[in-house]
């Protein structure tokens, strides 16, 4: 084997390594998410994830692989459907020493993020259907389209934004949705009192919480790291560093926000801000000094458990706080590099401008927060327009009798839980043990 041949087999497994830990990650939504509602959803919370990735799976085959990293324009991508590769289709990936089905597959689990994190707008009172119907628009229209403009060789990224591995793109863009989603179902039944007071709805399980926040930090080196795409020089050792370091400052910072902002120390608080922290870390993990890093971490990490107490007191019903997650440190993260991207580290990836505080001027944070502003714009106006249609046409919310009793029943017709939710199944376990006695 010569040097090349080795080069190439070791990127490859790489890459590999690197989809199998973000396609992981939806083990992570699924335990997080489930443990943070409640139990009479806590099936069909979980089980939407494999639906979510199915439905990615394909569409983005179709198309939303073409749309994004396709010969285009500088705003979709036109060449490359159903993966089918000509000269120069997928120029915009050429720096990648991998095969095509690598990067699709690599690329195709950035997408199933944030589809995850979209769902968690709809979560306890969405219908099945609106999976099916706005999961394959997002992954055609939506996600790709801010993907191509960022790493697809579009206008944004012409102008030299800087988002190593998907802050805005796929972060940012799955908050926005659930934003969006959030505000025209409404809250969950019981969520508000009549003066608008919000009422503590618990999640059932702070352990798979707990266990999911622990599976998405480590799938997180996949995501950033991975996101080197290669191994040679040894870089991606060092954005390992940068996402590990953000995530530890968050859990500190966040635990400690909870404690001084409602006085206890909220454990699910402790793990949204690790998750908020790797978030804000996404754009800059290659671009800033792990001095940095942390500060990203910290500022995310606090600012995340403020917005989500403040939201709720607005009258936003996000069960998971996908918005104040994903979202606010989605754009701290984006917009950090526009202040402490380092000039060594500018020059080793060749994207964008040193940050103002080594001074480069606001050039950077101009194109960063142009990035975040144009992402947001274009994400919000597609997902309403969607999901109003949607709403006025099949609808978007199950009934209340439907929501009360739980959409693992109404939607599944089982519970997750049956032991602890379903009378017919402790009639017959109580008939079974007293028989057996």
């Amino acid at each position: 084997m010569n040097e090349a041949q080795l080069s190439l087999a070791l990127d490859s497994l790489w890459v590999m390594l690197g989809a199998i830990l973000v396609i992981g990650m939806q083990v992570g939504f699924a335990l997080l998410e489930a443990g943070s509602t409640r139990m009479k959803n806590a099936g069909h919370v979980a089980g939407k994830q494999i639906l979510s990735f199915a439905i990615a799976s394909l569409a983005f085959w179709a198309a939303g692989f073409a749309i994004t990293f396709g010969k285009g324009n500088g705003f979709i991508g036109t060449e490359g459907w159903f993966l089918k590769e000509g000269k120069e289709t997928f120029s915009s990936l050429s720096w990648a020493n991998v095969p095509l089905e690598l990067k699709f597959l690599f690329q195709l689990a950035f997408v199933g993020v944030s589809l995850a994190i979209a769902w968690g707008g709809f979560a306890e009172r969405a219908k099945l259907s609106v999976y099916f119907i706005f999961g394959t628009i997002f992954t055609i229209a939506i996600y790709p389209v801010i993907g191509h403009w960022v790493w697809g060789g579009g206008w944004l990224g012409e102008m030299g934004m800087q988002d190593f591995a998907g802050s805005t793109v796929v972060h940012l863009q799955g908050a926005i949705a659930a934003l969006i989603a959030t505000m025209l179902l409404g809250p969950r039944i019981g969520k508000f009192n009549k003066d608008g007071t919000p009422n503590y709805i618990p999640g059932h399980n702070q352990v798979y919480t707990v266990i999911g926040g622990f599976v998405l930090w480590v799938g997180w080196f996949g995501f950033n790291a991975g996101s080197t795409m290669g191994t040679a020089d040894g870089f991606f050792g060092y954005v390992a560093l940068t996402t590990n370091i953000a995530a530890a400052a968050g859990a500190i910072a966040s635990i400690l926000t909870a404690k001084w902002l409602v006085g206890k120390a909220d454990i699910p608080a402790m793990v949204n801000g690790v998750l908020a922290a790797l978030v804000a870390i996404t754009a800059a993990c290659a671009f800033v000094e792990p001095w940095a890093a942390a500060v990203i971490g910290a500022v995310a990490g606090s600012f995340t458990f403020w917005t989500s107490v403040y939201f709720e007191r607005k009258g936003i019903d996000d069960p998971i706080y996908a918005f104040s997650v994903h979202g606010i440190a989605g754009i701290v993260g984006t917009i950090s590099t526009g202040f402490f991207a380092s000039p060594r580290l500018v020059e080793i990836t060749g994207i964008g401008k040193p940050g103002l505080f080594y001074g480069g001027g606001t050039d950077q944070l101009i194109v960063q927060t142009v990035g975040v502003l144009g992402a947001a714009l274009y994400v919000a106006i597609v997902s309403f327009i969607v999901l109003y249609t949607l709403k006025k046409t099949i609808g978007l919310r199950v009934t209340p009798e439907q929501e009360i009793s739980g959409l693992d029943i109404s939607e599944h017709g089982s519970y997750g839980y049956p032991e602890q939710l379903d009378p017919a199944y402790k009639q017959t376990t109580t008939v079974v043990s007293s028989r057996s006695s």
